[in-house]
This record gives C-alpha cells, sequence and structure tokens, in this order.
C-alpha cells in the first residue's frame, strides 16, 4: 500500500493566485464586456530585451549543426553565465565569490522551494510577516510548520511588518534555526537598511542560523545607500543563503532562469555537532533531481550583462518603476495610504474604512474592475491591505488610477 506524505493534506487546498484567478474567471462570465485591469500577479508585460532575443535566436542557430550542438550542460551552469554574474551582479559591488558557489536555475521560486531539502523537518523557521506565500507551503511540506491554528501555523515564528513598525522586522524573540527574508519586499515593496539587515546577520552569526535572503528584486533598488546583496554585509557568507531571479529583473517569467548563492563558508550541523557544508550538498541534490538549465536560456540570461543588455534592462526597470511612481501618486491622491513603489515594483495598499483584503478585493474587481492580490494571502499581518503590482501596462495604469478616483469620489 502506498503511503502518502501527509504533510501536503495540510495544506490549504490551492494556491492564492489560483483563488485569484478562479475568482476573476467566475466574473468574466457573468461581464463579459467589461474591461479587466490586472494589478494583481507579478507578472511582466514588456517584451524581452533586444539583445536577449539574439541571443537566444543565434543559441538556438547554434542548435541547428553539429559542430555547435549543444546536449546536456552542467547542472549548475555554465561558466560564460556564471562568470558575467560573479562580475556584474557581486565584484562589482565588493563581494567576492567561486564560480562553484553559484547555481544557475529555472527561477527563484523553484530554488527557494526545494532548498530545505537538504535541511532536517526539525528545525524551527522564522518568518517575515507578511510573506511569500512559497516559503510558508514548501516548509508544510517538508512538516516543519506544526498545524494551522487561526490562520498562523504552530511552529513557525511570525515576525511582523506593519504600519505601526515601519515595516521593519524585529529580530525574534526566540531562537530561530531557519530565517526567510525578502528585501525589497514581497508584497510590502519595502527595504531594509544595510544597518538593519547586519542585525539580522549578527543574529544569526550568534545563534547558528541560516538566512534565506530573497533578493529576487535588487535591480528596482533605486537608493544608493540600499544593500542589493546579503553579501555586502560582512560575515554574511557565513550564514546566508541568496536567491536571485531574471523573472522581474528582464522579463523572464516566461523563459525561467535565476539563480542560488551557496557560499562555501556556510554550515549546517548534524546532530553530533559535526560541520556540514551546505555548498556541497546543494550540489549534490541539484546533480540529482535537475538537469540545468536550457542553453538556450543561459545566452539569453548572459546577453543581460552585455553594454547593449544593460541599457535595455534598465529602460524596461524604469518604465515599471514610472508605473510604481503614477500609481503611488494617483493612490494618494485618492486620500489611500499606500507603501513600497520607491525601490520595488510592489505597492502596499492600506484598505479604506477597515475593509477586510478579500472585501476590498471583491470591490474593486466588481465595480472598478481592477484585479489586486488581498494582502491576508501573505499572512496575517497582511490583513486590511491589497497588493498591487507596477509590471501593467502604462495606458491601463493610468486608467486603472482615474477609475479609482472617480469611483472613491463619486
Amino acid at each position: 500500500m502506498a503511503l502518502v506524505n501527509e504533510h501536503f493534506l495540510k495544506l490549504q487546498n490551492s494556491y492564492l493566485f489560483s483563488d485569484i484567478a478562479k475568482k476573476v474567471n467566475s466574473f468574466k462570465i457573468t461581464h463579459p464586456k467589461d474591461k479587466i485591469i490586472r494589478m494583481g500577479i507579478g507578472d511582466v508585460t514588456q517584451p524581452l530585451p533586444p539583445a536577449v532575443i539574439e541571443a537566444m535566436h543565434k543559441a538556438v542557430d547554434e542548435l541547428a549543426t553539429k559542430e555547435t550542438f549543444h546536449g546536456y550542460g552542467p547542472e549548475q551552469g555554465y561558466s560564460f553565465l556564471i562568470d558575467a554574474i560573479l562580475k556584474n551582479d557581486y565584484a562589482s559591488r565588493g563581494v567576492y565569490l567561486e564560480p562553484s558557489e553559484v547555481f544557475v536555475s529555472d527561477g527563484a521560486k523553484s530554488d527557494t522551494g526545494n532548498i530545505g531539502d537538504m535541511l532536517r523537518h526539525d528545525n524551527s523557521i522564522g518568518v517575515t510577516d507578511p510573506v511569500y506565500p512559497v516559503y510558508i507551503d514548501s516548509n508544510v511540506m517538508s512538516g516543519r510548520t506544526g498545524i494551522l491554528e487561526n490562520g498562523k501555523w504552530s511552529d513557525v515564528v511570525y515576525i511582523p511588518c506593519t504600519e505601526e513598525n515601519n515595516f521593519i522586522p524585529s529580530l525574534p524573540d526566540r531562537r530561530v534555526d531557519i530565517i526567510y527574508l525578502c528585501y525589497p519586499n514581497n508584497p510590502t515593496g519595502t527595504t531594509l537598511s544595510k544597518d538593519e539587515l547586519k542585525k539580522w546577520v549578527n543574529y544569526a552569526l550568534a545563534n547558528n542560523a541560516i538566512i534565506m535572503y530573497d533578493s529576487a528584486y535588487e535591480a528596482y533598488i533605486q537608493d544608493t545607500d540600499i544593500p542589493h546583496s546579503i553579501y555586502e554585509i560582512k560575515g554574511a557568507k557565513k550564514v546566508a543563503i541568496e536567491f536571485r531571479s531574471f523573472s522581474k529583473t528582464a522579463g523572464f517569467t516566461g523563459v525561467r532562469c535565476g539563480y542560488t548563492v551557496v557560499p562555501k563558508e556556510l554550515n549546517a550541523f548534524t546532530l553530533n555537532g559535526e560541520t556540514v557544508q551546505l555548498n556541497k550538498l546543494w550540489n549534490r541534490r541539484q546533480s540529482t533531481k535537475f538537469n540545468g538549465t536550457s542553453y538556450i536560456t543561459q545566452r539569453g540570461a548572459e546577453a543581460i550583462y552585455s553594454p547593449e543588455g544593460k541599457k535595455q534592462v534598465k529602460e524596461t526597470i524604469n518604465y515599471y518603476m514610472t508605473n510604481a511612481r503614477i500609481m503611488k501618486e494617483g493612490l494618494r491622491a485618492c486620500g489611500l495610504n499606500v507603501y513600497g513603489g520607491t525601490n520595488a515594483p510592489y505597492l502596499w495598499l492600506k484598505t479604506p474604512d477597515r475593509l477586510s483584503s478579500w472585501k476590498f478585493f471583491d470591490k474593486l474587481l466588481y465595480e472598478v474592475n481592477i484585479v489586486g492580490t488581498p494582502g491576508v494571502g501573505f499572512g496575517p499581518s497582511g490583513e486590511g491591505y491589497l497588493r498591487l503590482t507596477a509590471f501593467g501596462d502604462r495606458n491601463d495604469t493610468m486608467e486603472a488610477m482615474d477609475r479609482l478616483k472617480k469611483w472613491l469620489h463619486q
């Protein structure tokens, strides 16, 4: 008799964004003529940079001839892409890593979900709240979260990031083994200064904890004093794994490519207290369960770092951040409280009149035909908020703000 992993049965019936899709599809059936403006799911709308397209076309042509054909590549990623990552994302900021510390993948979502494979099921975990749902759900699957009680998992340490504390998380009041941090933050769009991030690194060093640092949105940072990598903090290589993504940086949501850094200085421990280098374990895991990101995709990612690619990526990021500015100004002009949108493509909107997240979602959908993401879907501290993204079309962004102004002032 085949037995199921019963931890999967603890998961809520569906993923947050699946619930949103069902609600939107139901609305479309009953209101087929209404134009919906989607500002919920963080998918991009602008095309891939021309430099990326050119590189991918060239890579396809290479696969068409025997002399330049590529079959299986290295599970860790091709050296041409890893070298470009090291030079542009790290060395340029005074961070020096070895090529064998970088692992190219099909995106940050996969790696943040899979990283727990090499850590024991009884590690305690801490998450900032609200939080990207994958961090929680992947730990539910691994049996680390306990049971769900009143919207919270019993074995998860929730670290509130709220209006009251300016969305800056406090250090946990008890020891935590694994800490998830995402900055610039999804969903709140807020950031941590170097001094604030240093507190977390020092905490991890003092407690032999590991920080899972998701910096998928670092390319959107505008302020020079905001760190792009946790490794800009002294000692972070001993305690942190960093996840990066090309999805929002260069429009790779449909292409799929990112990378994870696992420093060789980072260790975990056996029950006997012996140290184990996690770089070796992750390499073994990837070599066993992953056949590597496609050659075509990695050539496209490499082109992001070319002079033309950098310029084109910056133009796209500026496009989305202009959307964010238009949205933030428009929402504030409507008398709404909104956060983020300065160093990140997400805006965290406080619902008016103390409406619940889902109630406000429904009102926006049915009365204004705008789709957001209910804040409570990101955790208990997200109740009373809605996440909006700046990844839309410019005309749709402006139309959405006009609709909101008319709706709120009618």
